[in-house]
């Protein structure tokens, strides 16, 4: 089956907000033995989106749309699907009721623009949505399948987890595509294609190799008619992969850095605070979107100001001699938010996230300091040649890649004591 996800919106279009359910579509396709040839964005212009859906259907067996089902009058996805169907939308009174009922209970009295909302055509069902007011569309005529869902990321994976995949996976047995993917830290993009070099003739699986924010990924992808058949075609290789990359795998698929260090820590009963002044307290807000974080995280000090740093315990002297932009204060910060908040280890970061310079200092210079009782303290600098908020962000993935280096040599010996 070929699709064809298309994006509608002209706060899309205009790069006012990043499409996030296309990508989220487009990864889940392969396993459900759906192949994915085109992706579109179009706005809010009924001819335009009309048009774009009809040719989409043309070349493609089914067109995915997100977005345009609000109250609104410029949200136009059921016209346009009604007017490429040639067929007249009605309202549904289960729908009507039920939406109404969803106001009532809220306390409001439902406004009639959101009677739209009910509409249904011949062609085509409702597809439930309990997280919203707008229920999807799911239209089928002559082979094509055209599904609409909401956009709002929250409406719209739900549905596509509770009422899409499983329907497209009934109905299209036969061949999927697996994926698993390696995440690798401490080794270059180069460094990891040579050393995987004699898994890369491989067809099915096929291996990729992709340098990204949190590492270099190496993903294998395996085609078969079942998905039992290809996890058995992944799994020699994925075992030889881990054998020649060892340590350097830090997890695999969806893993992130935060939640692997969070596991590490809850592991060894280790306990983290943070001092953070160029990141602005982005590295505790990171950590603790891992559920279940308290068990490892302390808290977090945002040191913005010098007077803080000195006030929270980072010796006056070693800004006065060194500035706040030095590994020095890295290493005062991570050692003073360790003291100060009791815990096992401390990470401090200071740096110029820009746009000026600082201190004499070029943006993008940032220093980060690990202070763990198990361990000598260690501090680091980098160059990061982006934006402000690529420094940040680059800055807090440096730092939870150096926590788990050291948690890797944790010992419950200390090495000092608190």
């Amino acid at each position: 089956m070929k699709a064809e996800i298309l994006s509608i919106g002209t706060e899309i279009l205009l790069g006012e907000i990043v499409d996030t359910n296309a990508q989220y579509i487009a990864s889940r396709l392969p396993a459900l033995g759906v192949d994915l040839y085109f992706k579109a964005v179009v706005g809010d212009n009924i001819d335009r989106l009309t048009e774009t859906i009809a040719k989409a259907l043309e070349r493609s067996d089914m067109v995915i749309c997100t977005g345009g089902l609000g109250p609104t009058e410029d949200d136009l996805t059921r016209e346009a699907i009604s007017a490429v169907m040639g067929e007249e939308p009605h309202v549904d009174p289960q729908l009507e009721a039920d939406l109404r009922g969803f106001f009532e209970k809220r306390g409001y009295s439902m406004p009639e623009r959101n009677v739209k909302q009910c509409w249904v055509i011949p062609s085509g069902r409702a597809i439930p949505n309990p997280r919203g007011t707008a229920p999807g569309w799911w239209v089928e005529r002559d082979g094509k399948i055209v599904i609409a869902m909401p956009g709002p990321p929250t409406e719209m994976t739900r549905m596509w987890e509770k009422e899409v995949a499983p329907e497209l996976l009934r109905r299209n047995p036969g061949s999927i595509l697996i994926t698993r993917t390696l995440k690798t830290a401490g080794i270059g993009e180069g460094t990891v294609d040579e050393m995987v070099s004699p898994l890369l003739k491989s067809t099915n699986p096929s291996i990729g190799i992709y340098a990204r924010a949190d590492g270099v990924h190496v993903r294998m992808a395996a085609k078969a008619p079942d998905e039992a058949e290809a996890w058995r075609l992944i799994k020699p290789v994925e075992e030889e992969a881990r054998n020649i990359l060892g340590p350097a795998i830090w997890g695999a698929d969806d893993d992130t850095f935060e939640s692997i260090v969070c596991d590490m820590m809850k592991q060894n009963g280790v306990t983290l605070a943070t001092m953070e002044s160029c990141t602005g307290g982005l590295l505790a807000s990171t950590i603790t979107d891992v559920p279940g974080s308290s068990g490892c995280f302390k808290g977090g000090l945002v040191s913005y100001q010098t007077e803080l740093k000195i006030e929270w315990g980072v010796p006056a002297e070693i800004i006065e001699e060194h500035g706040v932009i030095s590994q020095e204060c890295a290493r005062a910060m991570a050692a003073a938010a360790r003291a100060k908040l009791q815990a096992s280890v401390g990470i401090g970061i200071t740096g110029v996230a820009g746009p000026d310079e600082q201190e004499g200092k070029p943006v993008g210079t940032i220093h980060i300091a690990i202070d763990a009782i198990w361990a000598p303290p260690q501090a680091m600098s980098y160059t990061f040649p982006q934006g402000r908020g690529a420094v940040k962000r680059r800055a807090v993935t440096t730092a939870l890649v150096l926590l788990r280096q050291s948690l890797l040599n944790y010992s419950e010996e200390p090495w000092a004591l608190v």
